[in-house]
């Protein structure tokens, strides 16, 4: 059977499992595969990461709950756990190509794409030190101090953890040890990477395999690098300001909603909550787009947010009155106010969604 057949089928019938919640399934599935000759890298990457990114955007299109999306994850973990389990015996007698560190950036929760990458490497002769997720920067480092790898690669699916990325990254570098960094929070082609100062990046588990197959250079152990060498622009303090008013600009905006949208004051304590848990989202995204000077870090949130809400039947204009609220707190901001006028041209850009019938679109 051609690969890319069998990869189609193979994901069918693990989707199937996993959103059944049927665990032993899923394991059977993929152990199946693996017992008639499937490679395991084909497993992780072709058919169970892909897997995974497909119960993403099941959730983002409402048809998966996030109890399913999180039941869902927990098995693709089990399985993938399996997988290695089976391999450990075969591979405990080899002597390891070298050793890394396979990290999460601190407060990034998304640990299943790191694993991924982990499991992969350990199938190319890698000793790996997985740390999982939400590592904070303090312990990697003293972890680096005690194991002395070749490289760490850290690993960021949101871009909200770029600051911390960044501290990361000068930390590890001034220990002597390189970066490699991967995910979503890097942006394409890594572009924010590169801002930061890491060594490299990988577009996925098979690129950082090369990467790592090539070598990478030891820095010279130093102090930690200030934030302004890397990003010159943060001496407007921008940045800084937006982040230390966080919980005003959210105050006030949910207060300007209120006034705009009289519906917002019948809100439950629930949905008043949701609200401005969703204000303090965009101004995060719009504190990290100022940090790498970038505002499709902010426009591009704002666009998927906007899909999210209305295939949750929630009018995406919604996101525009919250925005014109939050320029108007900060207009003595322009790099700042720029951004968010991008973000309301992206939002009012957006197709018109088909209407829904009964449902009310008019909030």
């Amino acid at each position: 059977m051609r690969h890319d057949i069998l990869a189609d089928r193979l994901r069918d019938e693990l989707w199937d499992a996993v959103v059944d919640g049927e665990e032993h399934r899923a394991v059977d599935v993929v152990h199946a595969a693996a017992a008639d000759g499937v490679d395991e890298e084909t497993l992780l990457l072709d058919v169970i990461a892909r897997v995974q990114e497909k119960i993403g955007v099941e959730w983002a299109a409402d048809r998966l709950t996030v109890a399913q999306e999180h039941a869902a994850t927990a098995i693709n973990e089990r399985v993938v756990a399996s997988l290695a389990d089976r391999r450990r015996d075969a591979r405990r007698a080899e002597v390891p190509r070298g050793r890394v560190t396979v990290s999460c950036i601190d407060g990034e929760w998304h640990a299943f794409p790191a694993r991924l990458v982990a499991e992969v490497l350990a199938l190319y002769g890698w000793r790996v030190d997985y740390l999982g997720a939400q590592t904070p920067t303090p312990h990697l480092v003293a972890h680096l101090h005690h194991t002395d790898p070749d490289a760490v690669l850290l690993s960021g699916s949101i871009a909200t953890h770029l600051p911390t990325a960044h501290a990361a990254v000068t930390a590890c570098q001034a220990v002597g040890v390189p970066v490699l960094t991967g995910g979503r929070a890097f942006g394409p082609g890594g572009r924010y990477a590169r801002a930061l100062g890491a060594d490299r990046w990988a577009p996925d588990a098979r690129g950082a395999v090369e990467v790592l197959a090539a070598g990478l250079a030891r820095p010279r152990p130093a102090a930690v690098r200030q934030v302004s060498e890397d990003l010159p622009h943060l001496v407007d303090q921008e940045y800084t300001l937006v982040v230390q008013s966080r919980p005003q600009l959210v105050k006030q905006t949910l207060v300007e909603l209120e006034a705009r949208f009289p519906a917002v004051r019948d809100y439950s304590d629930v949905q008043r909550e949701r609200t401005a848990e969703d204000l303090a989202h965009i101004v995060d995204y719009l504190a990290t787009a100022l940090y790498v000077d970038d505002p499709e870090v902010f426009t591009g949130f704002l666009e998927w947010t906007a899909g999210v809400l209305e295939a949750r039947h929630v009018p995406a204009h919604s996101l525009v009155a919250g925005l014109d609220a939050l320029a108007g707190q900060l207009r003595d901001f322009p790099r700042t106010v720029s951004f968010i006028e991008q973000g309301s041209a992206a939002v009012r850009g957006r197709p018109a969604p088909r209407p829904v019938p009964g449902t009310d679109l008019g909030v």
